[in-house]
């Protein structure tokens, strides 16, 4: 899905959103570590009409995927699994 920069989609009690780049490959194992976990997200994808606006929301953003849970910015593909760990979302192998 591509949109704005302020969806309001909430998923199991979650508003999960992942900022996304076209041809990313770590975009790519962010969709698939989201299935993993079972959950739905807003996907948008950040290009140059909407880049200005993503580096001024997120200035701490690094580079892509970039996900937000519940307002709460998580960071990029590891912080991301960290963090679904800790919620008990995925398990480790």
């Amino acid at each position: 899905m591509h949109g704005n920069l302020e969806p309001e989609e909430k998923v199991f009690g979650m508003n999960v959103i992942v900022y996304s780049s076209h041809g990313c490959f770590y975009c790519e194992q962010m969709k698939l570590l989201m299935e993993k976990a079972n959950l739905t997200y807003k996907e948008i994808e950040v290009d140059v009409t909407n880049r200005a606006s993503f580096i001024k929301k997120y200035p701490d953003a690094k580079g892509y995927p970039y996900v937000i849970i519940d307002g709460k910015p998580i960071g990029g593909l590891v912080e991301t699994a960290k963090e679904l760990l800790k919620k008990g979302l995925i398990h480790a192998r």
